[in-house]
């Protein structure tokens, strides 16, 4: 019997939109995995019209992509795919940290210091799959006096896929100690108005995660 999956009937391809990304970004639903709308459709207990809105909007956020003659598929990238993933990933960040900077204010930081304390009672407590949303949330804050609307637009995009990896090996990953001891320099930086040392540790920051999470996959689909 097809388990059922709940889902608020106000906004059907919403719902099941943020269900199947949240699926596809922790791995549930594995990369080259093929979807088969009428089982979704099934799962959820809905038309299929729903399912293929929810993949649509997938599609366009690169997480699924549609294959002539086979439906929708979980995408797969190549290793040199996820490689360009980081590196335009570093490029938006970097530049959203340096426009921020001059711009941020005491709110600013003070917001970036009470999430930094929550991040560091998650780290504390190994509640591993908190992590990701956090340091989505933080990064957002460090960015957000930048007010560079549609850079955070492409960053929110190549993240999606970003987070994605790192979110299928955060537990191999084993980074807690050295991400909390960035983050505080990184706010340590902004409050000092030193954009260059700010940035280059953001640089190292994202690099060394993709550095790790290219060895990880790479031993991944090796074996």
């Amino acid at each position: 019997m097809v388990q059922k999956r709940a889902v608020l009937r106000q906004s059907l391809p919403d719902a099941i939109t943020a269900d199947l990304r949240d699926r596809i970004l922790s791995g549930d639903l594995a990369e080259g995995e093929l979807i088969r709308q009428e089982l979704l459709a099934a799962e959820y207990d809905v038309s299929r019209m729903p399912i293929r809105e929810a993949l649509k909007r997938l599609d366009s956020e690169g997480l699924v992509v549609f294959i002539a003659n086979r439906g929708a598929m979980v995408t797969k990238h190549s290793l040199d795919e996820i490689a360009e993933i980081f590196d335009v990933r570093i490029l938006l960040e970097v530049d959203l940290l340096k426009q921020s900077i001059p711009l941020m204010e005491e709110q600013h930081f003070s917001q970036c210091e009470a999430l930094l304390l929550e991040m560091e009672t998650s780290y504390a407590a190994g509640k591993v799959a908190d992590w990701g949303p956090l340091n989505s949330r933080y990064h957002a804050l460090l960015y957000e006096a930048a007010n560079r609307k549609l850079t955070m637009q492409l960053l929110e995009r190549v993240s999606a896929q970003s987070h994605r990896y790192v979110a299928m090996h955060i537990n191999k990953l084993k980074q807690s100690d050295n991400a909390e001891h960035d983050h505080r320099a990184l706010l340590a930086f902004a409050r000092k108005r030193d954009i260059e040392g700010a940035a280059n540790l953001l640089h190292a920051h994202l690099l060394i995660t993709k550095q790790h999470i290219l060895e990880l996959i790479s031993q991944t689909r090796s074996d």
